[in-house]
């Protein structure tokens, strides 16, 4: 869904749009609120105030401008406001901001790439556990224990054309079940 459908819906009252936008920026907003602050825990209340703030001003964007853009003057006038109460405008030097915002980010994208990396096993476990029992022993056996053909022939006690067979057979179900959840990359397809 595009930017401006999200922004629309949301504007209509479905939280789930605005969800997709809060997950779409929350990085960029907690990394622009901590070159502010230098502080984490602060930043990431400040980020948080300010999808709160975004959510009920939503009716007055007027999608003239990118919602994201929108949302940074949110971020730098919030962050703005709380340092100007604390009396706190603090002069970081471009540099340190910068190394912090990176490595806070690379740790950000890490995180997520490990729940995306768990939730696609969890998808590829569920999937092969609907199909029969014989392809997913050989799946199991070849692909997740990475036994040898050799081996998989013995242990199943047939012949090694078979286990090639049942493999295929088995790889062909198993990306039946997964085209629903695969999206079209360059270069081909990714769960």
């Amino acid at each position: 869904m595009e930017e401006k459908e999200l922004v629309q819906l949301s504007q209509e009252g479905n939280e789930e749009a605005f969800s997709a936008l809060v997950k779409k920026y929350r990085t960029k907003v907690f990394n622009l609120a901590f070159s502010f602050t230098g502080d984490r825990e602060i930043a990431d209340d400040l980020a948080q105030e300010v999808f709160i703030k975004a959510y009920f001003a939503l009716s007055k964007f007027k999608l003239k401008s990118e919602f994201g853009t929108w949302l940074y003057r949110i971020t730098v006038n919030h962050a703005k406001d709380y340092l100007r109460k604390r009396g706190r405008i603090r002069k970081v030097f471009f540099e340190e901001t910068m190394r912090n915002s990176i490595a806070l980010e690379d740790e950000i994208v890490k995180k997520e790439n490990e729940q995306t990396y768990e939730q696609r096993k969890k998808l590829v476990r569920k999937a092969i556990q609907t199909l029969p029992e014989r392809q997913q022993i050989i799946l199991s056996l070849r692909d997740i224990q990475g036994f040898s053909y050799g081996e998989i022939a013995k242990i199943l006690n047939v012949p090694p054309g078979t286990v090639d067979s049942r493999l295929h057979r088995a790889r062909k179900m198993l990306r039946k079940k997964l085209v629903p959840f695969l999206t079209k990359k360059e270069e081909g397809y990714e769960l």
